[in-house]
């Protein structure tokens, strides 16, 4: 991504959204999430032959229709590509989910991970108490 465009609230919301809508469609499982000011990460479960690509490219394309035709925002907004990993056991799964929900406070956005607005997943569902995160489902 590069630019900072997800460091607003409106446009952190709107990729939510689209997350939301997408699981709404059955077309993937969001576990867990973090929208960083200039990058994502996912923890996503494709379904029935969803591809991870073609997921990937449902949730930039989305986003960047939208983003222009709601808020008419003009120019690139995704770099080429994504890094993907699988899981393949518990370690890793557990891993991950620790790597997304710190990755606020490794930045420095935030002293304890449930204080970010924009994290979603089981270790933010752990900690729930007084915490703004926000669901997908």
């Amino acid at each position: 991504m590069g630019r900072r465009l997800l460091q607003s609230e409106r446009n952190a919301g709107l990729l939510i959204d689209v997350l939301r809508t997408l699981v709404a469609q059955h077309r993937m499982i969001v576990r867990d999430f973090v929208i960083m000011p200039d990058h994502v990460h996912l923890l996503i479960e494709v379904r029935d032959e969803m591809t991870i690509e073609k997921a990937m490219q449902l949730i930039k394309g989305r986003f960047s229709h939208r983003l222009s035709h709601e808020y008419g925002y003009k120019g690139e907004v995704w770099q080429r590509g994504f890094a993907e990993e699988q899981m393949m056991n518990k370690q890793s799964l557990e891993a991950h989910r620790v790597y997304i929900a710190e990755n606020p406070v490794k930045a420095g956005l935030v002293h304890e991970g449930e204080e970010y607005p924009f994290c979603y997943g089981t270790l933010a569902r752990r900690k729930m108490a007084g915490a703004k995160a926000q669901t997908v489902s």
